[in-house]
């Protein structure tokens, strides 16, 4: 074996490290990075769930680079999932989930059910390379409709409906006076655009008008609309 002398420089270092020093940071890079800002909504009711997210995309949260971003993707037969966060991590954590949820379903010859699906959206937020995702999950299987929160430390919070976002307090308070455990899609779907035309109005971060997904047991159907004025 040969000994080489280790320099100064190289003493002490440990062998996990990279070889060719470390990582570059990226912190002073925040302005750089297209963020979501955002306001998405969750709402589950009897047989459906509808989600629904604002437009806009800021960097450094001081400019708009983009007033058309749809922010809500089907990722599973009967189930969608919102970007929040960075776009670049939220889209990578989309791409990932569709991709083991295809896998599943390939293997097994049959999708997912949405609790799994929560629970692997949770370890992927967990153990993944995604930057400041707090995307909310919304499915239909044999059990009903279901809506989740994910929290980046890999967290998974179920309930009839709930709001992530910059712009969450405001949409909040819509769903606190307005929600009832019986709604209709209609009325879930009339609800969560008035949640984020709510948000809109006070949020910085959120703008430019709603995506709305509709996910049932026959699919995901999603729509852009400029005009709240439409959906109330």
């Amino acid at each position: 074996m040969n000994n080489l002398p280790r320099t100064g420089e190289d003493h002490g270092r440990s062998p996990y490290e990279p070889e060719l020093g470390d990582f570059e940071s990226t912190a002073g890079d925040e302005e750089s990075v297209n963020k979501t800002g955002t306001t998405t909504v969750g709402i589950a009711t009897e047989d459906a769930v509808v989600i629904a997210t604002d437009m806009r995309a800021s960097l450094g949260g001081r400019f708009v680079s983009n007033k058309d971003v749809q922010k809500v993707e089907q990722i599973h037969p009967t189930a969608a999932l919102t970007l929040v966060g960075s776009v670049g991590g939220a889209q990578s954590f989309i791409r990932t989930l569709r991709a083991e949820s295809s896998l599943y379903e390939n293997r097994r010859g049959k999708p997912m059910d949405i609790p799994a699906l929560s629970t692997l959206a949770g370890n992927l937020a967990r153990g993944g390379p995604f930057r400041a995702i707090r995307p909310i999950l919304g499915g239909v299987d044999d059990e009903g409709s279901h809506v989740y929160s994910i929290d980046p430390a890999g967290g998974v919070m179920a309930d009839d409906y709930t709001v992530t976002g910059s712009g969450m307090q405001l949409a909040y308070g819509v769903l606190e006076n307005d929600y009832a455990p019986d709604l209709s899609t209609e009325e879930a779907t009339s609800l969560s655009a008035r949640a984020v035309e709510a948000a809109v109005e006070r949020d910085t971060g959120s703008g430019n008008g709603v995506f709305l997904a509709t996910v049932t047991d026959e699919g995901v159907d999603i729509r852009g609309h400029k005009d709240f004025a439409e959906l109330r």
